[in-house]
């Protein structure tokens, strides 16, 4: 509780002082003592884990190498053609030219498979030639120890080191014996490992790697000028020649080594080969020790550097904290125009621009708080009442006027008594329009309006006029604002037909959509010209707040949709001229309920 309280009680500069070296100081140089005695031992086994790991990958690698001549062998083996090209009598040379131009198995594999550098195929055939495929072997081949070995072993596989006298060089090779016919006789067959191939699975290897056969010659190393060599004559230790898989403790050319074996034993072979991995343990301590006396350099270095460090981040960091308890003095007096400038991306910084943030905010919101409560009465009745009892009202005379002057022009022209059925229409549409006042009305009723005010016109311009409304099934009953058809039907007539000597169709569709009904109004008429179609729209996209104008027709409509729907529900108008107009809205809901 103590230690608690003369923490607290201190200031920032000596706080982080003494935080920073009994959290960091200490443990480190304790660590530090610890950790390099464990280095060594660490570095020796992580180089024998190492050695092992690169012993393993190198088996691995050269037995998937040595598995291709040895597949090539077996399939050799039962060649019939070749045992025959080897093994036959000739009876000139021209047959023989022929029989080794016509056999190209052999070119074929060392076309195909790069793991292989050679193929040669010895039979003693006293009526053969030579060539760089079929050899004719003589006393010197024979009394190869390899040679015999192959007969001996009866068709087994051998991996020898042995000289290819075509090129005068020595390569890891496949022997195998086979039989050439019937009779007893036998051929021996020797493929030899691509060395490039070879020399390339050890050059990736950090240590000393050799690959020897059961003859304890070098076949392959990451070292210069030690392939082809005994393993005696490169490393004194006769112990290492006997050696089989396993990892030891040795002394290799005077020096302490850990010394890692592994065995590869083909398929079918009657003897193998062994990779063999050497390093020097004082090479790899001597790398620890160069560590160890570089980290004592680098800890004392950065101590020192630390102990400047966290003086100066501590004068930083408390004089940024003054700074901002003297702002937040300011605020709580009263002082919302006060802005705390501190640069920088970490937590102080951070919070002084929430700090700003905050400030200015709360002061906007108040503003904004005072200003919304001024305005929020006149917006609540001018959108929610007067407005749309307002748009509603003014559907009435227009309609009326228009309603009024087809019916005497008709009369007027035609001079008929039948003028009493498109009165008795009329006064229908005018009684059901007066008596709906600001409510709403279901869409069949809606659509009954539109019928009425259709064979009105209808009477007026007799084939000229057709229409059809159509309407799903189940959406009679759903409650619509009224007059919101009407006006669009009406402006159909007015625009597409009045402009046009031609017959006019005007279709009136109401669709159950996802999430509503869909209501199109569409004619052939007369349609709108591409600048007069940009004015609707830009009229009906205009501020709705507009006392001046006054809003029938399209706009009306338009309103009083936006108004009850939202702006998803607005007209949306096509036109194109002698073509036709289409205008469509969505309804949200879809049933009966208002």
């Amino acid at each position: 509780m103590f230690f608690i309280r003369f923490m607290n009680d201190m200031n920032m500069k000596k706080k982080l002082a003494i935080t920073f070296i009994s959290a960091a100081v200490l443990p480190l140089l304790l660590c530090g003592l610890f950790l390099t005695g464990k280095l060594r031992e660490i570095a020796v086994n992580n180089a024998f884990a190492q050695a092992s790991n690169n012993v393993e990958r190198v088996r691995k690698r050269t037995e998937e190498l040595v598995k291709v001549p040895l597949d090539i062998s077996n399939r050799l083996m039962n060649d019939n053609r070749m045992k025959k090209a080897a093994g036959q009598k000739y009876d000139s040379y021209v047959d023989v030219i022929r029989t080794y131009r016509e056999y190209t198995d052999i070119r074929d594999y060392l076309q195909l498979y790069k793991e292989i550098s050679g193929i040669r195929v010895y039979a003693v055939n006293p009526g053969a030639l030579n060539n760089w495929e079929f050899i004719q072997p003589d006393a010197s081949v024979m009394a190869q120890d390899w040679y015999r070995e192959a007969l001996d072993q009866k068709g087994m596989a051998g991996w020898n080191f042995i000289r290819d006298e075509r090129k005068d060089a020595d390569d890891l090779s496949l022997i195998r014996s086979f039989p050439l016919d019937s009779s007893g006789r036998k051929g021996v067959l020797v493929i030899n490992v691509d060395r490039q191939r070879l020399s390339s699975i050890l050059d990736q290897e950090s240590f000393p790697t050799l690959i020897v056969d059961d003859r304890n010659r070098i076949v392959a190393s990451n070292e210069a000028g030690v392939t082809g060599k005994d393993l005696s004559a490169i490393h004194a230790d006769e112990d290492i020649r006997s050696l089989q898989a396993g990892s030891y403790d040795l002394s290799v050319n005077g020096k302490s080594s850990k010394v890692v074996i592994a065995g590869i034993h083909p398929q079918d072979s009657w003897n193998g080969l062994r990779v063999i991995s050497i390093f020097s343990v004082a090479e790899i301590t001597h790398d620890a020790n160069q560590v160890i006396r570089l980290g004592v350099v680098v800890m004392t270095a950065s101590l020192i550097f630390a102990a400047l460090l966290i003086y100066a981040s501590a004068s930083l960091l408390s004089g940024r904290l003054l700074r901002l308890s003297k702002h937040m003095s300011r605020v709580r007096s009263g002082s919302w125009e006060t802005f705390l400038d501190i640069d920088g991306k970490d937590e102080i910084g951070l919070l002084s621009r929430q700090f700003n943030a905050l400030v200015r905010e709360v002061n906007e919101l108040v503003h904004e708080v005072q200003e919304t409560n001024r305005q929020k009465y006149l917006v609540e009745q001018r959108q929610n009442e007067m407005k749309f009892k307002m748009l509603a009202s003014q559907i009435h005379p227009h309609f009326l006027f228009n309603s009024l002057e087809s019916i005497r022009m008709e009369a007027h022209i035609r001079k008929q008594d039948d003028i009493a059925e498109v009165v008795w229409l009329l006064s229908t549409l005018l009684r059901s329009s007066l008596e709906t006042g600001n409510g709403k009305i279901s869409l069949g009723q809606e659509l009954e309006r539109v019928r009425c005010y259709l064979d009105i016109q209808k009477f007026r311009y007799e084939d000229r006029l057709r229409y059809q409304l159509t309407v799903n099934a189940g959406l009679e009953g759903m409650q619509v604002p009224p007059l919101i058809i009407q006006p669009l039907v009406e402006n159909a007539v007015v625009h597409g037909l009045d402009s046009r000597a031609e017959a006019v169709c005007i279709e009136v569709e109401a669709k159950a959509v996802p999430g509503g009904v869909r209501v199109k109004v569409s004619d052939d008429g007369a349609g709108f010209a591409p600048d007069r179609l940009a004015l609707v729209r830009e009229k009906l996209a205009s501020d709705m707040m507009d006392e001046e104008e006054q809003r029938i027709g399209l706009r009306n409509v338009n309103d009083r949709l936006v108004l009850l729907y939202g702006a998803s529900s607005a007209l949306q108008i096509e036109s194109e001229p002698e073509v036709g107009t289409c205008i469509t809205f969505f309804i949200p809901g879809g049933d009966s309920r208002c």
